[in-house]
Parts: structure tokens; C-alpha cells; sequence
């Protein structure tokens, strides 16, 4: 038997709190329907890839006396993309909301991710099974993967996977590209007659799956919360020494709500935002140019110390960075099969890739330190294309400020000392345990995505919103999943996908870190928020996102 920790024993016996209409059973409710929906953009191109399921209306569930018979369901269950902390609530409150609502019904798990409906490769998910994972972090209970659903012959073997296990729904758990391909895999069922619904849920720790009925995406909360602490340790262990910069690139690559959450927590000496970089146009020199100024004037101050927080993706936020990385991209293809490149040592790369580019790239490309040349010509994704998340951002940017500053001392401008750390915080809080918050909203989704299937609804993403009220006070229902989409072009050619939301820089949330900047450049204004509590008074335990609160205030 497998030794447990004692919080983890603490934690499977933790019962997470439901919206009332939910609390008070998964048959006793009412649907509610709104307007029909548009999506938010592309409306024409989106109403024709999506014809049977496009324009259904948001839904809201309410508490009725009238309790309604099941009949028997079979579900099937998919853990899409990266890891999430609550991945593992979101599919107990589906299985408790399906036992609830027949015993006879069934829950199936498709193993290793979206190629597990393909593969007809399973788990049924049964209560003593379930029971060892509740309230725990990871997705290792059926496991994740990454497997795109998007061609006939994936929807032909998902079909026959589903009626071989008599499974008339599936619950897709994922971020956006996931949801993406559950409203695929939905319209494509309909056009069919398959009989089979499509049900999504919204994961993703960056948070850029959200709109107004959709708050936030889950196990946000708590990444943000496991890397505030981190962060807080450093700044406390920065304040301590006084002798380093410490550099912290922080999970994030298309958006940088994880960087500017964290931001808010710990109030760090500076804080770049992506979106902001883009907006501004801002090149790498402005950035090493604002970022020195910073330092050189606390070094005045007898501060040869600070806290940087650094977004993932930030270097293809930057103007001329996203234009060289793209004729990377081009030129890479084309050398693939030049074995005087394949063949040649770096300093040798260097040289042809240089050559080759035009003189605007060339000159970005040259200026760049060898390691991060280097990173830029590593393996490349599946699609051809640079790792950009593999690349040292915050070791970039130390370089860049560490000659900047031998440049201003040898001119008598800079008298202070710069040591430096870089740390990289990501995988940290993908599979921590679960927030109070957390624990409670996955729960939620999950349980709210059977009600969504029982009431025979089809391409809808589950939503429990109104969140910053306690859980009691939460509004259940769901959105439909065209609503979201647009048309944007992906290797080559226009795709729907889900737009992913950026932060906003007109926001409550950007505005909040860009009124205190200046003091917290200056001051050393370091907020410690500590490990993630559980037990304990309401005010702490059950404390929602800085986003959240300023969101909704």
C-alpha cells in the first residue's frame, strides 16, 4: 500500500463546497437559457464551420422542487495538455454528480490524453479508484497528453471507441487549443448523428482562457500562489544578502497573467509584461536601457540588490525578436538538408545563419549572446518552429544589462556592483496541491459538467462563475464553445480556435501594477504570501486571485 504524507491524508478527506443549486442535487435542477451567442469574431466564417452547433444560447442552472428521473449514461473523460492543479476535482465532481444522478451510470477515462479515445485505451473510473485522488495535484490518475482531435479518421475511431463502451458523452479537459478540438469533435457528432455530446472544461495555469462567464481558468489560482511563495522567499532572502539580482522567468508564453498575478503578490522591483512590450513597441535595447536605469539608480542608494519577474514568452513579444525568430523559422527549413551546416560547430552556424539573414535580422541576431544564439537553433518543435519557451529569457537579459553596465562604469556612469541568479519557475506549480479555491471551482466545473450533459446539451464549455462570493453564492451554467472563437492563422492556414485572452492593458489588474511601479522599483515594498494554506479561518484559506478581486470589484 502506498505511504501517504499526512497532509495528503488530511487533504482526501477535504469535501469541496458546490454552487447551492448544485448542493442541492444534480436532479433537482432547472435550465435557464439566454440569447443566442455570436462568436467573437469572424461570425460568417465561424456560423460555417460550425453550422450545427453555432449560435446556442449561454445557460444557467437553478434550483427546482422538481426532481427529475436519469436514465443511464455512460461518460468518457479526457485530461487534455499540460498539467493543471484540480485536474483530478474536476473529474471526482463528474463522478459524483453522474452516481448521483443514477448509480448504474458510468465513468470512463481515456488514458495518456485525447489519443486515448482514439486508441480505445482506458480506465474506468471507479469510487475506490477515484477516492485515492481527491483534492490532489497532477494529472496522474488517467494521465495527459497532447494529441490534436481534428481529422475524419480521429472522429471515425472515436466513435467506434464510444459505442463500444456504450459512452454517449465525453468531458474534455483542457485549455484552449483542447476546447478547440472538443467543439470540433461536437459539431462533427452532430453532423453525424452520433448521439454523443461534447462537454469541455477550462484548465490552464497561464489564464488566458476567460471572458465574463468564464472568470478564470482553473489551477491558475494555485500556480500563482505556489510560485508568490517562491518569490516571496527570494525577495525575503534578496533583502536579507542585499548583494543579487535575482532574475525569476515565470510560467507564460502567450500571456502574461501569470507573471502580472504573481507581480501583485510579492510586489517585486520590476515586473515586464509582454502585452505591454508589444503594445509599446519596445525593442530589446529599450527594455536593457529601462531596466539599467533601475539599477543604476539603487545602486545610488546603496541597493546592489533586487527582484526582476520575467514572462515565458516575452522574447516573441519584442518587435524585432518576433521578426528575426520568424525568418529563423524560414531559414532552418531551408538548411535542414545542408549538411556543411548540419555538420558545422556552432561558431561555424553562427557565421551561415548570419550570412544568410537580412541585414535587419542579422544585425538582432549578432547582437545576441552566444547561449541564447545557441538555444535559438536547437531542436524544433513538431510544427518546425523555435522552442521559444526554452529559451533562457531572464540569462538574455542578464547578459545584455551586465555589458550595459561594464559600458556605463568604464564611463564613470554606474559605481555599484551587479551579481546576478536566474531561476526559471514552471513545472513548480503545475502539479501542486490544489488551493482551498482551486479544490472547491474544479469540483465545481466537474459536477456542473454532468448537469450540462443530463440536460442534453452539446459543444458547451462548463462555467461556475461570480467567484470572488463564496462558493455557496457561485452561478452555475454553461457557454457555448463557439462563442469564443475566431479565425486565425495557424502553419499556413486560417483555423477556428478559441481566442486567447491577452492581458489588458486598459485593465483594472495592469493598471494596479502600473500605479505602483515607481514606488516598488524604489522601495523594497516585498510582500511574503507563504505556502498555500488549507486549514485555517475562511479570509486565508479560501482568498481568491489579486486578478479575481480587481476583476470583479
Amino acid at each position: 500500500m502506498k505511504t501517504l504524507s499526512p497532509l495528503q491524508q488530511e487533504r482526501l478527506k477535504y469535501q469541496p463546497k458546490l454552487p447551492k443549486c448544485l448542493a442541492n442535487g444534480i436532479n433537482s435542477l432547472e435550465l435557464e437559457e439566454g440569447q443566442a451567442t455570436e462568436s467573437v469574431r469572424d461570425q460568417e466564417a465561424i456560423k460555417q464551420l460550425f453550422e450545427k452547433t453555432y449560435g446556442k444560447p449561454i445557460v444557467t442552472f437553478k434550483s427546482t422542487s422538481n426532481k427529475k428521473e436519469s436514465p443511464v449514461k455512460n461518460v468518457g473523460v479526457i485530461l487534455s495538455g499540460g498539467q493543471a492543479p484540480g485536474g483530478h476535482n474536476v473529474i471526482a465532481g463528474l463522478f459524483d454528480a453522474l452516481k448521483q444522478a443514477n448509480p448504474e451510470n458510468k465513468l470512463y477515462g481515456f488514458l495518456g490524453g485525447p489519443s486515448g479515445i482514439i486508441d480505445g485505451k482506458y480506465q474506468e473510473i471507479t469510487k475506490d479508484f477515484i477516492d485515492a485522488y481527491r483534492n490532489t495535484g497532477g494529472f496522474d490518475i488517467i494521465g495527459s497528453g497532447r494529441t490534436k482531435l481534428e481529422t475524419e479518421e480521429q472522429f471515425q475511431k472515436s466513435l467506434e471507441v464510444c459505442k463500444k463502451l456504450n459512452i454517449t458523452a465525453v468531458v474534455i479537459i483542457g485549455g484552449d487549443d483542447s476546447n478547440t478540438n472538443a467543439a470540433l469533435l461536437a459539431e462533427w457528432f452532430v453532423k453525424n448523428n452520433a448521439g454523443i455530446q461534447v462537454i469541455g472544461c477550462p484548465k490552464t495555469i497561464d489564464g488566458d482562457l476567460k471572458n465574463e462567464q468564464i472568470e478564470v481558468s482553473f489551477g491558475f489560482d494555485t500556480a500563482t500562489k505556489t510560485y508568490a511563495e517562491l518569490i516571496g522567499n527570494i525577495q525575503r532572502d534578496a533583502n536579507s544578502a542585499k548583494k543579487y539580482w535575482h532574475f525569476i522567468k515565470i510560467m507564460g508564453r502567450s500571456a502574461s497573467h501569470v507573471a502580472l498575478e504573481a507581480g501583485l503578490q510579492t510586489q517585486p522591483n520590476i515586473v515586464l509584461i509582454s502585452e505591454e512590450v508589444e503594445e509599446k513597441k519596445m525593442s530589446l535595447e529599450q527594455i536593457v536601457t529601462s531596466m539599467c536605469d533601475i539599477i543604476t539608480k539603487r545602486a545610488e542608494m546603496g541597493k546592489n540588490f533586487g527582484i526582476v519577474i520575467v514572462p515565458e514568452g516575452l522574447i516573441e513579444f519584442i518587435p524585432e525578436m518576433k521578426t528575426m525568430i520568424a525568418s529563423l523559422n524560414d531559414l532552418t527549413h531551408e538548411l535542414e538538408k545542408d549538411d556543411d551546416y548540419q555538420n558545422s560547430a556552432n561558431e561555424k552556424k553562427f557565421e551561415i545563419i548570419t550570412s544568410k539573414l537580412d541585414s535587419d535580422n542579422a544585425k538582432v541576431f549578432s547582437s545576441l549572446p552566444a547561449l541564447i544564439k545557441a538555444q535559438l537553433l536547437m531542436d524544433r518543435d513538431p510544427h518546425g518552429n523555435v522552442q521559444v519557451s526554452r529559451i533562457e529569457t531572464e540569462k538574455l537579459l542578464i547578459e545584455m544589462i551586465r555589458t550595459r553596465l561594464n559600458e556605463m562604469k568604464a564611463q564613470g556612469k554606474y559605481t555599484g556592483k551587479f551579481s546576478d541568479q536566474a531561476h526559471f519557475f514552471g513545472y513548480e506549480g503545475r502539479c501542486a496541491f490544489p488551493s482551498n479555491f482551486d479544490a472547491d471551482y474544479c469540483y465545481s466545473l466537474g459536477f456542473n459538467a454532468f448537469a450540462l450533459i443530463n440536460f442534453g446539451l452539446t459543444g458547451y464549455l462548463s462555467s461556475v462563475r461570480n467567484l470572488t462570493k463564496p462558493a455557496a453564492e457561485w452561478i452555475a451554467g454553461g457557454v457555448p464553445l463557439t462563442m469564443m472563437m475566431n479565425m486565425e492563422k495557424r502553419h499556413g492556414e486560417m483555423k477556428a480556435v478559441i481566442q486567447k485572452a491577452l492581458v489588458k492593458l486598459d485593465g483594472p489588474v495592469f493598471k494596479e501594477l502600473e500605479a505602483n511601479r515607481e514606488d516598488w522599483a524604489m522601495n523594497d515594498r516585498y510582500l511574503f504570501p507563504g505556502a498555500i494554506q488549507y486549514f485555517g479561518p475562511t479570509e486565508v484559506c479560501d482568498l481568491t486571485s489579486v486578478t479575481l478581486q480587481l476583476e470583479h470589484k
